[in-house]
C-alpha cells in the first residue's frame, strides 16, 4: 500500500518506528510537518481496529517531530507528557495523518496539540509537553 502523493518516508527513524512503520511525512500548506501511517494488520487489536498504543505512538511521533522541525536547525525534544483521547476507529488500509499545532516553545518546555484523522474522520486528539534538553 503506497503513500498518497506528496508524502515521503520519515527522515529520522528508530528501532521502534522501524518495527511499526513505514511512517511518512510532508509539509502542509502552512509549512507544518504532517506525519502519517497506513494501518496494516500488524497495527490492529483483536477487534480489527488500530490499537490505542499505535495511535498514541503516532501522536507522540507526530507532535515531537512537528515541534522539532518547527525550528531551524531542528531542535531535539524529549516527551515529558502526552495525553491522547480516542474518539473514533481506524481499520486496515486507513491512511492516518497527524496534524499538529505548536502552542508555545519556551526555553525549557514546549507545548503542542494534534488531531489524528483518517480522511475526514477524526480518530483521536492529543496534546503533548516536551522538554528541550
Amino acid at each position: 500500500m503506497s503513500a498518497p502523493a506528496g508524502f515521503q518516508p520519515l527522515i529520522r527513524s528508530s528501532p521502534l518506528l522501524d518495527l511499526l512503520g513505514p511512517f511518512h511525512c510532508r509539509r502542509d500548506e502552512g509549512r507544518a510537518l504532517v506525519v502519517a501511517l497506513r494501518v496494516e494488520d500488524k497495527h490492529c487489536n483483536h477487534g480489527g481496529t488500530a490499537h490505542g498504543g499505535l495511535l498514541s505512538t503516532l501522536a507522540d511521533v507526530g507532535l515531537g517531530y512537528a515541534m522539532a522541525f518547527s525550528r531551524e536547525p531542528p531542535q531535539p525534544m524529549v516527551t515529558a507528557g502526552l495525553r491522547v483521547d480516542f474518539c473514533g476507529a481506524a481499520r486496515v488500509g486507513d491512511w492516518l495523518e497527524v496534524h499538529t499545532e505548536v502552542e508555545k516553545i519556551g526555553q525549557r518546555l514546549a507545548f503542542a496539540s494534534a488531531r489524528i484523522r483518517a480522511g475526514e474522520r477524526l480518530v483521536a486528539t492529543a496534546s503533548g509537553v516536551f522538554h528541550l534538553p
